[in-house]
């Protein structure tokens, strides 16, 4: 049964709401041992999950070994003094019991039996190693530990976690986040389980939502035909009407001209004064690239945005993408357009735009 509601994650950078500077470092120095906590035992349970699901192929183990994964209480052949997702949960308390709050073990080892169980068949056939995590991993926990409320001004938002308490930073944000923080404060829509992830001294929210999806008049007898190109990023058909959107000047042009800016900086790099290391020479550099990134990525928001609001009006229930797969193929094979034309993250944006609205997608 298709679910009538849709996740949404957004990330918010947080300040901490406290002047007090031996405090503010004392709320530093929990954040980055919890964070310390939750990379170390993120892996250890990672591994008990792996040696869980291989100990059935151990042949060299006696035949009368029971390799059933369940609580021997429940079934004779099981191996486990409790259910296998008690099973690291009790590994987590027994190192971590009272360095993290409960409720951060408890978000971890639901995250992390959700990410082995949908990646175990590709460990089963070696398609994929186990994970890894490294220290900059996001300390999880549960949506309802988020109590929000309005600051003074009324721009942003106070919220408290764990005793600790945090500040948003919208600054000159203009996409939706604060529309949604808003109806999470008044209850309208649900916060999931969430996390904070520490970059390079900064501290962001990564919010997970839980929303209605938008209600639209739709038919899925109207089908609406799509085609991705490089001459025009999406043409679409709906019957008689025919809609292009986006073109190769302004897409494909000015992508090329951030890119030949950024090679001519590249070369004058040679001739810049040293004596500040090489990332305080390459600055510029990491400069264009971004740019780069940050225009690719509003123009497929923008011919996605489009795209969807075309069908929504034509009340087109099904959305067609026409010989994707063929030209995938072809783009493999051709490094400009490999390097120039972003396929997957068009038809991502795409899907996710569709499914808040309501529109079944099919990729041909």
């Amino acid at each position: 049964m298709e679910k009538d509601t849709i996740i949404l994650s957004r990330k918010i950078q947080l300040h901490l709401d406290c002047n007090d500077k031996e405090k503010r470092l004392a709320y530093y120095q929990q954040l980055f041992d919890w964070r310390d906590l939750v990379y170390r035992g993120s892996n250890m349970v990672m591994s008990h999950h792996y040696i869980q699901e291989r100990i059935k192929d151990l042949i060299y183990l006696r035949d009368d070994v029971k390799v059933k994964l369940a609580d021997f209480k429940k079934d004779p052949d099981g191996i486990f003094t409790s259910s296998k997702l008690n099973t690291t949960y009790r590994i987590l308390s027994l190192y971590f019991k009272g360095k993290l709050p409960s409720k951060i073990i408890s978000s971890m080892n639901m995250t992390l039996n959700r990410v082995f169980a949908a990646e175990r068949i590709s460990y089963w056939k070696g398609e994929k190693s186990l994970k890894c995590y490294k220290q900059d991993l996001p300390i999880p926990f549960p949506g309802d530990q988020v109590k929000l409320k309005n600051d003074e001004k009324g721009h942003n938002f106070k919220l408290v976690l764990f005793k600790i308490p945090f500040r948003t930073y919208l600054g000159k944000d203009c996409s939706d986040k604060k529309v949604l923080l808003q109806k999470a404060l008044v209850g309208q829509i649900k916060i999931c389980t969430s996390a904070i992830k520490i970059v390079k001294g900064k501290i962001f929210l990564l919010l997970t939502l839980e929303l209605p999806k938008e209600k639209h008049k739709l038919s899925e007898h109207i089908i609406a035909e799509a085609s991705l190109s490089m001459e025009y990023p999406i043409t679409v058909c709906i019957g008689k009407e025919y809609h292009q959107i986006g073109s190769k000047e302004e897409f494909l042009y000015r992508r090329m001209s951030i890119q030949a800016a950024r090679g001519r900086f590249q070369k004058a790099c040679t001739f810049n004064k040293g004596g500040r290391g090489r990332k305080k020479k390459l600055e510029c550099l990491s400069h264009f690239k971004k740019m780069e990134w940050r225009y690719v990525d509003s123009r497929l928001h923008l011919y996605s945005r489009r795209l969807i609001d075309i069908c929504v009006k034509s009340e087109a229930g099904t959305l067609l993408l026409l010989n994707q797969s063929a030209k995938e193929k072809i783009a493999k094979e051709d490094e400009f357009l490999l390097r120039n034309w972003s396929y997957y993250g068009l038809i991502e944006k795409i899907k996710y735009k569709a499914e808040r609205a309501g529109i079944y997608v099919i990729v041909e």
